[in-house]
């Protein structure tokens, strides 16, 4: 049979999902097919979402309509905000979530979103007429028409799992690889390699001895990742613990090494630098003595626990002997070993900064395809993918985020721009303009994107202005407000900061480091506190007014570093410009140049082996 759809997803992990919503919402008659229904949405690895960066990816997500955010908050076990210790735009939040529960809620998310039909087989091959694609072929012989492909095929593509010397094929534990699709591809000119990535073993609770580790708590402030503030966490939240490897665990370890397929050159692929196995720490750090781990509940309806910090792909003997030697889980009985995969990927300078191909028109590549570790950053390419293979089918112009707009347009621009030699994986180191894209404000910056599309609701937009009344009100009311020196002395300090000598408005005190705006509010005006409570997002909303008053000189300066910046991206390079004929630029600015195909002199800038003086010499050719 031949069915007709504007858009097929093919793949059901997080960048599927994310673009299979955002389409359909955007009124795109859209179809994901994926190999099993019941695992939309699966988290492969550890049962968590957020974390250093990617925390503000999932805000930025939901800022713009998408779903990760809301399944997060449905699915929540445990909520902590990272790095409270340090300044505003390194705080990030990450949730510990029911696996089973998340991929239930993902489930029940696309089966009711209007516009969007979900297939459960294996999508062979792509459809495709000379330059442009026109389907995908399944399993079955069972043919989608569409005037555009997202693939989002994560470590499924030729994926072969490795425990020792034993191999399976396959993408995931308990899923078969899918061949055929990288084949095909390479057949018309892409460029294909290889990537490994790896998980650990998964702990029976029962046999685990928590009295002997370190518990680690959430936050008790309530919070949520979705701006909309929904769901949250019931039934209270469920503790992470904190153990360490020993000497001995890393002796049992090394006995392995001969049989670890890493080292015995049986995985070719390159691995995350950032979320090394085991072995490869206690190789590269061979001067430690220990390794942290975390030992994380993977639901409430189960006793199976994930051990981040441990990703092996040594034989399972080894595995074990060397769990059981771990404080507190001397007597650990396991759920499955840890293993490697490798899977292929394809160079992210392929694309365009839509996430479209430059080969082929109409197909786009979101997530582990282009190179990326982990589901936030998979998870923004969906929505990315499926917001810009929309408004081209619509024939309206694209959505490109800028650096200074969004982590997901540091992601975008970094892959399309510099490739990766590594899987990627999202900082806040990567963002220049860090102070601006805090977790925060990214309702502030992208709702109303999401809104002009048609993926942000209106709801979404009342609610965005409705907290920046509120925040300005909270600022208004400190610089107008002034304090005498005795009504305040003991609360500044009780804040461990100096005494005012005369009357002060309360935005200066405000302005110090030492003080909380929550409590200097309840100090001067309780009753202003109470005009504050409507709609529930009172700590949001003074956060937020905190951070726009300690902060205010940085943010101002960033947004004038960014403008500046911004003007090299506004000199636009045609598509068909010749670079072999710009003899003045360097040999290999030419090669690169030609490479990726810059689309503004912004971009052409950071493409490594281009330099200053062949951006001066691009700029002079374009007549500027």
């Amino acid at each position: 049979m031949n069915y007709e759809y504007d858009l097929i997803v093919v793949g059901g992990g997080h960048a599927g999902c994310e673009a299979a919503h955002a389409a359909a919402k955007m009124g795109a008659k859209t179809v994901l097919i994926t190999m099993d229904m019941t695992k939309l949405g699966q988290m492969s690895c550890n049962p968590a979402m957020g974390g250093i960066a990617k925390g503000q990816i999932i805000r930025e997500i939901d800022a713009l309509g998408g779903m990760s955010g809301i399944v997060t908050d449905a699915s929540m076990i445990q909520f902590r905000m990272l790095n409270r210790s340090k300044g505003p735009a390194m705080w990030s939040p990450r949730a510990q979530c029911d696996r089973q529960g998340f991929s239930a809620e993902w489930r029940k998310v696309l089966e009711r979103t209007d516009n969007l039909h979900i297939w459960e087989e294996e999508a062979r091959i792509l459809i495709i007429d000379e330059d442009r694609v026109m389907g995908v072929e399944t399993s079955l012989g069972t043919r989608f028409m569409a005037k555009a492909v997202i693939l989002t095929t994560g470590t499924f593509l030729n994926g072969i799992m490795h425990v020792g010397f034993k191999t399976i094929n396959g993408g995931r534990w308990g899923d078969e690889a899918s061949i055929g699709i990288s084949e095909q591809l390479a057949g018309l000119g892409f460029s294909v390699d290889r990537l490994k990535t790896g998980t650990s073993a998964r702990l029976d609770g029962r046999t685990i001895d928590f009295s002997v580790m370190t518990e680690q708590k959430g936050d008790d402030e309530g919070r949520t990742f979705s701006y909309l503030g929904r769901g949250g966490i019931r039934d209270g939240q469920l503790s992470c613990y904190m153990t360490y490897t020993n000497e001995e665990v890393h002796e049992e370890l090394k006995k392995g090494l001969e049989f670890s397929p890493l080292y015995t050159g049986r995985i070719l692929g390159i691995g995350p630098r950032y979320c090394p196995s085991i072995e490869t720490k206690i190789v590269t750090f061979s001067e430690k003595i220990s390794h942290q781990l975390f030992v994380e509940p993977e639901g409430r309806n189960t006793t199976e626990y994930y051990l981040s910090g441990f990703a092996s792909s040594l034989p399972l003997d080894v595995q074990v002997n060397a769990l059981r030697r771990i404080k507190g889980l001397e007597k650990v009985e396991i759920f499955r070993p840890g293993y490697a995969i490798e899977y292929d990927f394809f160079q992210p300078t392929q694309l365009w900064h839509t996430l479209e191909t430059k080969r082929i028109q109409g197909l786009y590549f979101a997530g582990q395809i282009n190179g990326t570790t982990g589901y936030e950053e998979a998870a923004a390419q969906g929505l990315m993918a499926g917001i810009n293979s929309v408004l081209k089918i619509r024939g309206e112009d694209e959505m490109i985020l800028g650096r200074d707009e969004s982590y997901i347009g540091v992601l975008i621009d970094d892959l399309i721009t510099k490739g990766i030699d590594e899987p990627y994986r999202m900082f806040t180191a990567r963002a220049e303009y860090r102070i601006l894209l805090r977790q925060d404000n990214a309702d502030e910056r992208l709702t109303r994107k999401g809104f002009k599309i048609g993926l942000a609701d209106k709801s979404r937009i009342e609610r965005l202005e409705r907290k920046k009344e509120m925040i300005d009100k909270v600022i208004s009311f400190l610089e107008k407000c002034s304090v005498e020196p005795d009504r305040i002395s003991k609360f500044l300090d009780s804040a461990g900061t100096s005494r005012i000598k005369q009357k002060t408005k309360a935005i200066n005190i405000a302005a110090r480091p030492q003080i909380n705006v929550k409590s200097l509010l309840g100090e001067i005006s309780h009753d202003f506190i109470e005009s504050l409570t409507e709609g529930g997002i009172l700590e949001e909303v003074l956060e937020s007014a905190e951070i726009r008053i300690k902060y205010e000189g940085y943010i101002q300066r960033e947004k004038l570093i960014a403008d500046k910046l911004k003007r090299l991206e506004r000199v636009k390079i045609p598509k068909d410009i010749d670079y072999a004929e710009l003899l003045s630029i360097s040999t290999e600015g030419r090669q690169k140049l030609e490479k990726i195909k810059p689309e503004n002199i912004g971009q052409a800038g950071r493409i490594s082996g281009v330099s200053p003086a062949d951006v001066n010499i691009l700029l002079m050719y374009l007549g500027r």
